[in-house]
């Protein structure tokens, strides 16, 4: 909307920034580092000054096309920052405040919000005004974030305050991949001590289950992927207590040696982190009957799932979609990172590689070929 008030139109162009940034302008295309121009904070906005962003799978699917095309984007998205500028009316946080930015900023006002279910609210915030190049060219926001760029623009209750003390570079990444594994074990499938566990695909947001399922208490973690390393890793430094390289078993030995490995009955719960119909077949036929399976892993737009009915009504127990792992940003960013602190949660483990600006679409590259877990950004 124009503003009627030359004025504040002067103000507003005299406190804008310009900051370097990466964009993705075509479908496909590689990205490319652009001026982006940071409006004056509204009354409710908050311009950060990031420190770190991870480069995750989900700013590739913007990348290209994967999830809309309203192009150009501004990728960047798992993020920590420091406060720097506030609008008027800004209450949440302060200048100098380290902030982790998340994308479910919860209204308190939408259907959802209304019945006390805020995890899944309707209706989350992002700032009153779009970034842009300098040609004035309106910028989509990555997830309403926007943050592979010197600074971003966003609401303030898209800002959690975090221990200060932390590694922003460990700190971003529970905006949006870690949390989504963790959240998917703790919060989506409410593993309890004792119970047992298999996750299916061990990148970063499956390593996180894994690890998530190790903090809830589960006894048996089974981790399970095609990549050798990744199963190592999951074993060494996440805290499965089996691995299962799938590389040369087909569907119906990989169900069988899962379930032999949990009293010969199957896990309690499964995680597919993958989303495509091999892993999520073995996450539903593995699991013991009543069993718990909670699906993260994103699948793309013309993907299906074909069981047989029966099957389904048969097998009983719940299969569950962990949106964000279910997370609610204000209690469970603060609480990870503390536990991470006190040694408690293995979130440093997550960084591969300290990227800069210009190394990005080489990050997407490494993360295709599974080299990485999380090459992250930092400023």
């Amino acid at each position: 909307m124009t503003s009627t008030d030359p004025q504040a139109d002067e103000n507003n162009e005299q406190n804008q920034q310009t900051v370097k940034g990466v964009i993705a302008r075509e479908k496909g295309a590689e990205v490319e580092i652009a001026d982006i121009v940071i409006p004056a904070p509204g009354a409710h906005d908050v311009v950060v000054k990031v420190q770190a962003t991870g480069v995750c799978h989900t700013d590739l699917a913007y990348r290209d096309g994967d999830i809309e095309d309203a192009y150009p984007f501004l990728l960047g998205h798992e993020t920590a920052g420091v406060v720097d500028t506030v609008g008027d009316s800004v209450t949440h946080v302060e200048p100098g405040d380290l902030v982790v930015l998340n994308w479910r900023a919860v209204c308190g006002e939408c259907r959802a919000c209304r019945k006390g279910d805020t995890k899944n609210c309707f209706n989350t915030f992002n700032a009153s005004t779009p970034m842009t190049l300098t040609d004035g060219t309106e910028l989509t926001a990555a997830l309403g974030i926007g943050s592979f760029a010197e600074k971003t623009l966003v609401h303030e209750k898209q800002c959690t305050k975090v221990n200060p003390d932390e590694d922003p570079a460990a700190a971003g990444l529970l905006g949006c991949g870690i949390m989504a594994g963790l959240g998917a074990a703790v919060n989506t499938g409410e593993i309890r001590q004792g119970e047992s566990v298999a996750v299916f695909g061990l990148g970063g947001v499956g390593l996180a289950a894994v690890a998530g399922a190790a903090l809830a208490g589960a006894t048996t973690i089974v981790a399970v992927d095609v990549d050798q390393r990744k199963c190592d890793a999951a074993t060494e430094r996440f805290g499965a207590t089996h691995a299962v390289c799938t590389k040369d078993m087909d569907e119906d030995a990989v169900i069988e040696k899962i379930q032999e490995l949990t009293g010969g009955f199957g896990p309690d719960v499964t995680i597919d982190a993958v989303g495509i119909q091999p892993t999520w077949h073995q996450a539903f036929y593995s699991r013991d009957l009543a069993g718990r399976m909670v699906m993260v892993g994103v699948p793309n737009q013309t993907d299906h799932v074909d069981i047989p009915a029966i099957d389904l009504y048969s097998r009983g127990g719940s299969i569950k979609p962990a949106w964000y792992g279910d997370c609610l940003p204000e209690r469970d960013f603060p609480a990870y990172v503390d536990l991470h602190l006190n040694g408690r949660f293995p979130l440093g483990e997550f960084v591969s590689e300290r990227i800069g600006l210009d190394d990005v679409e080489d990050a997407f590259t490494k993360m295709k070929q599974g080299d990485v877990l999380r090459s992250v950004v930092e400023f």
